[in-house]
């Protein structure tokens, strides 16, 4: 299946992840290397064509700014932090959408989908987003299929949950594009056995005793299940089966903490990541997480972050993280 050399357009956005762009990079340089011809020939690009700050804080050269091209073959829109501001940029999205008529496959990296989402090049598509970021983008994109698996391919629409899904995505890409022996010889020689169906799910933390204990499983599923109106966990317990002393004790010998207690965790959770990743107010998504009073969410969350969740609105790296594999409050 050997073709034309292909044009690849990676357009860094601010506080991309080095790792994303890595993985989405280097196969293409091996798959070039390994076939002794040049298969895809690739250009960075930035909004201004300047160097990009990095998540982890280094400065990445661009050999171009948005404006000088918009004819690629491929273009890669790698994204991680603080992305939403930019689903705002007007410039950024009718260049997207330029792109798009050319009849580029665009394939968004990690958070890029945000942006992407924004400029309605998803709209319909099933949408391969981080766990972190699902609530969020759901939210803020009701146009588009958000799914909770590692990367989905539609047509000329590739979407990625990022880091290590990026290079299985990449993989399958090339498999299509030169055939799966090359794609294998790709992946052997970045040591990894092969790559991961798009479909297969994403390794979210979680509590390793779902898989151990099934009631306990059925608990917390009634309590992500019924976030904007809480159940009491007397009607949880009933609904399951067991008596309310005999949860509190199942909760405090499996995890450490109380039933009630883990149940704010998780409207906590939803709360924070509407406020990072969503424009919604701060009264919507009280409401949104189960604070029947204002006053009461904005205690709790500064409590937990040292900081009220009006000045909480920004996914970025400096902002407060849950470690939602805790599962704890403060």
């Amino acid at each position: 299946m050997a073709g034309t050399s292909k044009s690849v357009g990676l357009l860094l956005l601010p506080d991309f992840s080095q790792l994303s762009f890595a993985a989405v990079l280097e196969p293409l340089f091996v798959a070039n290397w390994l076939s002794g011809r040049e298969l895809y020939r690739w250009r960075t690009l930035s909004l201004d064509g300047k160097p990009v700050r990095t998540s982890a804080g280094q400065r990445h050269p661009a050999d171009a700014s948005i404006r000088e091209s918009s004819r690629f073959d491929l273009l890669l829109v790698v994204a991680s932090f603080d992305v939403k501001r930019l689903t705002r940029d007007q410039a950024l999205k009718g260049w997207l959408r330029r792109v798009a008529r050319h009849g580029t496959t665009i394939c968004s990296v990690e958070t890029a989908s945000e942006v992407v989402a924004a400029a309605g090049l998803l709209d319909g598509l099933p949408v391969a987003v981080h766990w972190d970021n699902l609530q969020g983008f759901a939210e803020s994109h009701p146009q588009c299929r958000p799914v909770s698996q590692l990367y989905t391919e539609d047509g000329d629409r590739l979407t990625c949950a990022g880091v290590s899904a990026g290079a299985d995505m990449m993989l399958s890409w090339i498999a299509r594009d030169q055939g799966n022996a090359l794609a294998a010889e790709t992946a052997a020689q970045l040591m990894l056995p092969g790559w991961r169906r798009g479909d297969e799910p994403q390794p979210a933390p979680g509590m390793k005793t779902r898989q151990l204990d099934p009631l306990l499983e059925r608990i917390v599923t009634l309590m992500e299940q019924n976030i904007e109106e809480p159940l009491s966990l007397a009607r949880i317990a009933r609904r399951v089966g067991i008596s309310l002393r005999r949860m509190q004790r199942l909760f405090a010998g499996t995890i450490g903490t109380s039933p009630v207690r883990y149940y704010q965790f998780i409207r906590l959770s939803k709360a924070h990541a509407l406020l990072q990743q969503t424009d919604l107010s701060v009264t919507e998504i009280a409401v949104s997480a189960g604070f029947g009073s204002l006053e009461h969410f904005c205690r709790i969350y500064r409590r937990q972050f040292g900081r009220r969740p009006r000045d909480d609105r920004r996914q970025s790296t400096t902002a407060p993280v849950l470690r939602r594999s805790e599962g704890r409050l403060k």
